[in-house]
């Protein structure tokens, strides 16, 4: 199932080339008093909202795809979490420009993982806005994965059991100096779409081919198998440090192509399975 947040906060599900509204499928969600727990509601429920959406779906509004706009799938994950440095490609690459890529020695439990603030969190609709014009904004493709329940110390033989589903992730970067997380923070800087495809969609997410194209021109292309430190190695480690709750999403690392985007850019990205996606460089 794909399964999306468009327009004014729309709950929907994708068939074909439309979406269906299915927003009142979010009554069966438990009433919450403040303070709300940690998490995204919906990602904690996603069995239930499937069986509802599956319900509703015969009889929603229909609306092209085109005609939609896309907010990012997960409202209210916990955390954002990057892993740095997970091609060779991209490692070489960063080794061969130490000018603008810094903080590149070591691999990745070297350097450790990274967080991004939640409020970086955007759709593809919503495009990205240049904070710092005069400095390098840098667009970075990566599959995106969403938490489905608590992992708390899990083992990586079990660690894809907890895996709600995917998404095409945008780790956009300001290059510079400062600490990687305060980079890669900025509003819009983190953009997840188009659509939560949820698990059982996706028989070997690591094995999926991705690129990014910038104004049509190609500039990263790859395949998830090139990874230095695989998804389930990835989500069992970071367990081990904190608990990893529903909703929370896993940046999984980029491939070589990095490069600047401007004002008026737009970026393509697409992975195999999850769709593509178009994003709107704008200025803040």
């Amino acid at each position: 199932m794909k399964i999306c947040w468009f327009n004014e906060n729309r709950l929907g599900v994708v068939a074909g080339d439309q979406v269906c509204d299915v927003t009142t499928a979010l009554n069966i969600l438990p009433a919450v008093r403040y303070p709300a727990p940690f998490g995204d509601m919906l990602v904690a429920h996603l069995d239930a909202i499937r069986l509802e959406i599956e319900r509703l779906q015969e009889f929603a509004v229909r609306y092209p795809i085109e005609d939609v706009s896309f907010l990012s799938p997960v409202a209210n994950p916990s955390k954002i979490i990057g892993v740095p440095v997970n091609y060779p490609s991209h490692v070489q690459e960063a080794k061969d420009n130490l000018d603008v890529f810094k903080h590149y020695e070591g691999g990745v439990e070297d350097q450790g993982l990274f967080l991004k603030a939640n409020s970086s969190l955007v759709g593809s609709g919503q495009g990205v806005r240049l904070r710092f014009p005069e400095r390098q904004t840098h667009h970075e493709i990566e599959l995106g994965v969403v938490i489905g329940k608590s992992a708390n110390c899990v083992s990586e033989a079990d660690a894809l059991l907890y895996i709600a589903g995917y998404a095409i992730a945008l780790d956009m970067t300001v290059r510079g100096k400062e600490d990687r997380s305060l980079r890669k923070s900025v509003d819009s800087y983190s953009v997840l779409g188009p659509w939560l495809t949820t698990a059982d969609e996706i028989a070997s997410p690591q094995t999926l081919d991705l690129c990014l194209s910038v104004n049509g021109t190609l500039r990263q292309q790859s395949n998830t198998r090139n990874m230095l430190m695989g998804i389930a190695r990835q989500i069992a480690w970071a367990s081990t440090f904190y608990t990893l709750l529903p909703g929370d999403i896993i940046m999984t690392g980029t491939c070589e192509g990095v490069g600047r985007v401007l004002e008026g850019d737009v970026m393509d990205a697409s992975i195999d399975g999850l769709g593509s996606m178009s994003v709107k460089v704008l200025m803040s």
